[in-house]
């Protein structure tokens, strides 16, 4: 920790955006886009479904647990300054929802800042409240989303369906950057019913996250280290080979493969990365380029997946087309130089900024409706 700054929190944050772009690529690249997920999946060979394995949902449930750590972070700042909470909160929550809407409609079909902005002003209200309270929220929500998610594999199961491909037609390979975005507006319920799933897995998880940060998971003391142990012993111990498991079991088990195993992976992930940046006294340039890209985490999510569709989709350089028949190899190696382009970028701008483009307008934004207006200007004798 320096000063009253947590350093794992940016390195976590780093990694959680570059392991997003890990899943996210993989739509990207697939000449059918985003609206040929199901067939994308449903075509993947084994090679391609381990390296989609790596990644698929483990590195969101990061960003959620951290986004859960962060609130706690600013209701603790907050309460010393002695402010009324939620109050202003509200409005942070409801610019990372404009945030994600913009995002949507401009740029990535399947955004989570917005069902973030929702589930931060559900949070909200429960940050505050005594253990009890926050414990039976979990409880009860945690409760009905696996039930929920257990009904809809059994159904998946039974009704023996399967992520068959389809024909993906043409607008991510030969349409226009306006028609995709027509496309997203047109279809903005298909695409958004993520949030069936985001928004009560975050609650879970914004709530996990602000009491793992209560509980000292990244702290240097001993409490700290053997919490530490026993998330990596629950997360990568046996949710990870379990995650495996779900991988190649068959499309019907996509849901728990996604929503129910990967936040338990994630857990495993923040502790052991929280370890390591508390054992290396001396950064190297991997976890420099990832906390600096941590530090400006919001335009790097927004950014990277501009590249990307720039570099993939017909209307930029169209590289998911033309490089389909080197599938799947080609891919990790496009996210890779996304990775490290964005490292570099954000090193260089930290050099002169103290925030990201992004981050910057945000707080713009965020102070504009507590700016106290200049007073009249006294009236004197010439």
């Amino acid at each position: 920790m320096t000063g009253n700054r947590i350093e794992a929190l940016d390195v976590l944050r780093g990694a959680a955006i570059a392991g997003t772009l890990g899943t996210n690529i993989w739509i990207f690249t697939s000449p059918g886009g985003p609206a040929d997920l199901a067939g994308a999946l449903g075509q993947a060979g084994a090679v391609e479904s381990f390296l989609r394995f790596l990644a698929n949902g483990k590195f969101l449930a990061l960003l959620t647990l951290l986004f859960g750590v962060g609130l706690e972070l600013q209701y603790r700042s907050a309460r010393r300054r002695g402010l009324r909470w939620p109050g202003r909160y509200l409005w942070r929550a409801a610019l990372l929802f404009a945030e994600g809407l913009l995002h949507y409609v401009l740029v990535f079909e399947y955004d989570v800042l917005m069902g973030y902005g929702v589930t931060a002003i559900v949070v909200a209200y429960l940050i505050g409240r005594s253990d009890r309270v926050v414990t039976a929220w979990m409880a009860a929500v945690g409760s009905l989303f696996v039930l929920f998610v257990g009904l809809a594999t059994a159904a998946l199961l039974n009704s023996g369906a399967s992520l068959a491909g389809s024909s993906p037609g043409s607008l991510f390979t030969e349409g226009s950057y306006l028609d995709q975005v027509a496309s997203r507006i047109e279809l903005a319920g298909v695409y958004r019913a993520e949030a069936v799933f985001i928004v009560p897995l975050g609650v879970v998880l914004f709530l996990l996250g602000a009491r793992l940060l209560r509980a000292g998971v990244f702290d240097g003391t001993e409490r700290g280290a053997a919490l530490r142990r026993r998330l990596m012993a629950i997360g990568l111990g046996a949710g990870l080979p379990l995650n495996l498991v779900t991988t190649f079991a068959g499309s019907g088990w996509f849901l728990v493969d996604r929503y129910l195993l990967p936040p338990l992976v994630a857990l495993g992930l923040l502790a052991l990365i929280t370890s390591l940046v508390r054992r290396d006294a001396a950064p190297g340039p991997l976890r420099r380029g990832l906390s600096n890209v941590g530090r400006t985490a919001l335009s790097c999510y927004v950014f990277q997946n501009v590249v990307a569709s720039a570099l993939c989709y017909g209307w930029g350089l169209g590289l998911a087309a033309r490089l389909d028949w080197l599938r799947p190899w080609w891919v990790p190696v496009a996210w890779l130089a996304i990775c490290a382009l964005f490292m570099a970028l954000s090193t260089l701008w930290l050099r002169r900024f103290s925030r990201g483009p992004i981050e910057a307008a945000w707080q713009w934004a965020y102070q504009l409706p507590w700016r106290s207006t200049p007073a009249p200007a006294r009236s004197g004798s010439a």
